[in-house]
């Protein structure tokens, strides 16, 4: 618990001292925010916001989980290196992406085709190690379960290897793609993980105390490593929080590809970690939704040949262009978010209060 303590607090401070300086610096070199001409008016003014911020959310939860276990002489878990791995390797596929953005000054960085890759293969590398006998712990259990989970594992859901393989790279592909288009006011999706990864230190904490490598029963959670991955999303809520500071509007710097592909990736892991693929559903609904704007304006305009469902998506920017302030968005979305994962939290226990 102390380590949980200490890797949540120290990524918090990390992140507002560590923001700050990034924003000296990103600023110097001239590494500016692009944005779209056919977005808000409004986004206008932004263009030069220094951008990459999400380097340092990844940085901090990184040093801070490494600190906390150094602390407290425990050793990180075959879990926690995996969730690193993803959170880093997406990071770095976001990283690349808007370094090219920057210094060729254009919207578009790496090629939907390299982006695609990129994405793939740290998911495959991801799915592919957690599904390996190779990191079964004592009680025999690998770092991700063999069937697709609601609350815990069901003998009614195990799926061969490799469908489970492709179900969680399109899951790492969805959820980081999700966080990226989310990520379009200043604070929104920074806000949102927030909220989504401090439930998810809740919820590791929970299968923790009830774990079944420490007390078996019929309630309990077959999750290899809860609390080292409650120590990892405390560190990541801890950084959203510190980088909120700056990022929230008038934002001094936005997380870029970097920060959304890393955050996204996260989540996903965590969810197939803890067995809770589908909750993630419901905890990040508000991903989902925007998620759901972005494929139903397509499908919508290719169907009736040029006409719009929404104004503009994704669906924050349709409220922007039905005339609300963009910091009402925020709140509201924030609201939104803060709902869904009051209910998926309920959900989580009272399916462990009926002991099913």
């Amino acid at each position: 618990m102390r380590a949980i303590l200490l890797a949540g607090g120290l990524s918090l401070i990390f992140t507002l001292v560590g923001t700050r300086f990034a924003i000296q610096v990103l600023a110097a070199r001239g590494y500016g925010q692009l944005i779209r001409d056919d977005g808000p008016t409004s986004h206008h003014t932004k263009r030069g916001t220094p951008t990459m911020g999400g380097l340092v959310i990844v940085l901090a939860t990184v040093l801070s989980y490494l600190i906390a276990k150094l602390i407290t002489g425990r050793q990180p878990t075959a879990s926690a290196w995996l969730e690193l791995g993803l959170f880093v390797g997406l990071g770095t596929v976001g990283f690349l992406d808007d370094f090219i953005k920057i210094s060729k000054q254009r919207s578009l960085g790496l090629r939907s085709k390299a982006k695609f890759i990129g994405q793939t293969v740290a998911a495959l590398a991801f799915a592919w190690l957690a599904l390996s006998p190779w990191l079964k712990d004592s009680r025999g259990q690998t770092p991700a379960g063999h069937s697709i989970s609601f609350i815990r594992d069901s003998a009614h859901w195990v799926w061969p290897t490799a469908l489970l393989i492709i179900f969680m790279m399109l899951l790492i592909a969805g959820t980081s793609n999700a966080v990226n288009l989310t990520d379009g006011l200043d604070g929104l999706a920074t806000g949102a993980c927030m909220m989504v990864f401090g439930a998810y230190t809740l919820v590791n904490i929970w299968q923790n105390n009830q774990w079944c490598g420490r007390f078996p029963s019929q309630t309990c959670y077959e999750v290899r490593d809860p609390l080292d991955l409650a120590v990892i999303s405390a560190a990541i809520t801890g950084s959203c929080f510190g980088f909120l500071w700056w990022n929230a509007s008038p934002a001094k710097i936005f997380m870029g590809d970097t920060g959304s592909l890393a955050l996204g990736g996260a989540l996903a892991g965590m969810a197939i970690l803890t067995r809770t693929e589908f909750l993630l559903a419901l905890l990040g609904g508000l991903f989902v939704i925007q998620t759901l704007s972005v494929i139903l304006q397509v499908g919508f305009f290719k169907a009736t040949k040029g006409k719009r469902l929404f104004r503009m998506a994704p669906l924050h920017h349709h409220f922007e262009m039905l005339g609300w302030e963009e910091i009402t968005v925020v709140i509201r979305f924030w609201i939104i978010t803060g709902i869904f994962v009051a209910a998926g939290l309920g959900v989580f226990y009272a399916q462990w209060v009926a002991g099913t």
